[in-house]
């Protein structure tokens, strides 16, 4: 029996465990994926308090040992369903059970992909997908950014004021977000619009160096030969096998009370990108894992 388990080994559910082991509380740590969550695939990290920069993949390093020497049990495993059973909670995953006092989901998002040969390879060596993450290290260079929605065209504007040209690819002849947004983005000079266009692959060996792209009138391939593309199709929440256990919304992220990320189930919290939210950063994923580690840790002293 542990105090708390955390699903998600990601800056929101580490930020947890380190909270909840600095209360005393004994925590085991599932991930199925990667440590560090979607940070770990960013080449640097340059807006986090105190580290002028760092890679994710170190700073995901760094934490997780941090929370190791603290205490925290870690397992590297896949949960398959979370039930509640009186005061506690049933774990499975794909090896064991468990069972713990409370529960916090920090699962995250899943970016979706486009599905063209390249992507996969060149993830983090030229292709992104947060602008606001990883544009800076493009300032005064030209990039690519694919997508036709709120997000593809926040993006667009934020890149067009660090990027000398940003080339905004959609799939269509028009946008699907914003109004206001739209007007910016014909206002920006350096905002070159390719309507109508399919991304087919990525091309580079260690990096980046060309975009092909399918004009769908013409039917003609096309090359751009670019350094850096930020692909903004949209993100998926996978929550839905703790649908359960809280509420989601018509995207399927889960609804938690802002003050404690608490839900509809007593002892079931939730943290970082897989809650409805309107910012999602690292910052605001550690943030939310330190309320997530708190108030778990002070439904299980309720408890008795």
């Amino acid at each position: 029996m542990y105090d708390i388990i955390i699903i998600g080994a990601g800056a929101a559910g580490m930020n947890a465990a380190l909270y909840a082991l600095r209360n005393g509380k004994s925590v085991l740590l599932f991930e199925g994926d990667a440590i560090g969550g979607q940070i770990s695939n960013s080449p640097k990290v340059e807006n986090f308090p105190t580290i002028p920069a760092i890679s994710g993949s170190e700073f995901a390093d760094k934490f997780f040992d941090q929370i190791t020497e603290h205490g925290a049990e870690f397992e590297y495993d896949q949960v398959k369903s979370v039930q509640k059973t009186g005061s506690f909670f049933t774990v499975k995953t794909d090896y064991s059970t468990y069972e713990a006092k409370s529960v916090i989901a920090a699962v995250g998002v899943k970016h979706k992909h486009i599905g063209v040969p390249g992507e996969t390879s060149l993830l983090g060596k030229g292709i992104y997908y947060c602008a606001l993450c990883d544009g800076p290290f493009y300032k005064d260079k030209e990039v690519v950014l694919i997508g036709d929605g709120n997000t593809a065209m926040q993006y667009a504007i934020v890149l067009s004021n660090i990027c000398s040209k940003v080339y905004l690819l959609t799939w269509m002849d028009k946008f699907f977000g914003d109004k206001a947004l739209e007007k910016v983005i014909r206002n920006k000079p350096n905002i070159v619009h390719m309507p109508n266009t399919q991304t087919v692959a990525f091309h580079g060996e260690g990096g980046l160096t060309a975009v092909e792209d399918l004009d769908k009138i013409s039917g003609e391939n096309k090359l751009l030969n670019i350094t850096g593309a930020f692909v903004a199709i949209g993100q998926v929440p996978e929550n839905e096998q703790f649908a359960h256990l809280a509420k989601l919304d018509n995207a399927g992220y889960f609804i938690a009370n802002e003050q404690d990320m608490s839900t509809s189930t007593p002892g079931f919290f939730v943290a970082g990108d897989c809650r409805a939210k309107k910012m999602r950063q690292l910052a605001t994923a550690i943030s939310d894992g330190a309320l997530a580690a708190v108030s778990a840790c002070n439904y299980i002293e309720k408890l008795g």
